[in-house]
């Protein structure tokens, strides 16, 4: 645990060494979603570090600070305080929004690159300006569902959009849905409540215009949960250094269900 300046305590794992590779989680799950890849660098000469977000996993189940200026400011605390330099942070869905937001708001000092999967810049709801976003509706509902019966919801996403285990012929992994609800259900409801305003209104095209180091933008054209059209190519054309890199079929959850693949063009890019 590290405790950040509101005295939030911040759980991370913390494994091997060599060059580091630091993991940022999506909603509303925890470090434990990263078991796939943390393994499979660990065996390659990596360091591995992966943190429960502020009000996820075994963090602190704090009222306040569900945004993304606090989770990249708690990310920027943990590289601080483990001093991590020419570091690789790889984010998955809302995690990609937090690196995005840490490495606009802290710089590229300590990073070398970054690596964003299904992740939800530039903006995911629909405004004006983002006409192709998602209804605020659907984000309203959302957060009703999870008021009203959060382990129902959570049940609800894992067996079907975020893994695409409602696609027809797709074979359901009870396992894979059991450990989604195991994580969302070890967080806190407010965080998680909060969350979903976070990851769905904060407005990233600022922050992806300053960054500067190489980017690996990574989405599938199947992603039920962060639509391809309005995410990942939107985001490596904002990128100063951006590649896009497009996978057909594959769910949101694809660093869980398509490892393999996901690993191996993970290590290419870190080696190139």
């Amino acid at each position: 645990m590290i405790t950040v300046a509101d005295g939030t305590e911040i759980f991370y794992k913390d494994w091997g060494t060599g060059q580091p590779i630091v993991f940022s989680h999506g909603w509303p799950l925890s470090a434990d979603d990263w078991d796939a890849q943390m393994l499979f660098f660990l065996q390659h000469g990596y360091r591995v570090i992966a943190h429960d977000r502020r009000g996820h996993g075994r963090s602190s189940q704090t009222g306040d600070g569900h945004d993304m200026d606090h989770y990249a400011d708690d990310l920027a605390a943990l590289t601080g305080h483990l001093d991590l330099l020419n570091a690789v942070h790889v984010g998955h869905s809302t995690g990609g929004g937090e690196v995005v937001r840490y490495l606009a708001r802290h710089g590229e000092s300590r990073a070398a690159k970054a690596v964003l999967i299904s992740a939800v810049p530039p903006l995911m709801v629909q405004t004006e300006a983002n006409p192709g976003g998602l209804p605020k509706e659907v984000f309203d509902g959302y957060q009703e569902q999870l008021a009203a019966n959060r382990s129902q919801l959570y049940r609800e996403i894992a067996a079907g959009p975020f893994y695409g285990f409602n696609r027809p012929g797709a074979e359901a992994s009870e396992a894979i849905i059991q450990n989604w609800w195991r994580q969302g259900m070890m967080g806190g409801a407010k965080a998680h409540y909060d969350g979903i305003v976070a990851f769905s209104q904060t407005d990233f095209t600022e922050d992806l215009k300053k960054i500067s180091v190489p980017v690996l933008v990574m989405h599938s054209d199947d992603d039920q949960i962060v639509p391809y059209a309005d995410s990942g190519p939107l985001s490596a054309r904002l990128l100063r250094n951006g590649t896009l890199k497009t996978y057909t079929g594959f769910p949101h959850g694809m660093p869980t269900t398509q490892a393999q693949t996901i690993n191996a063009d993970l290590l290419a890019f870190l080696q190139t």
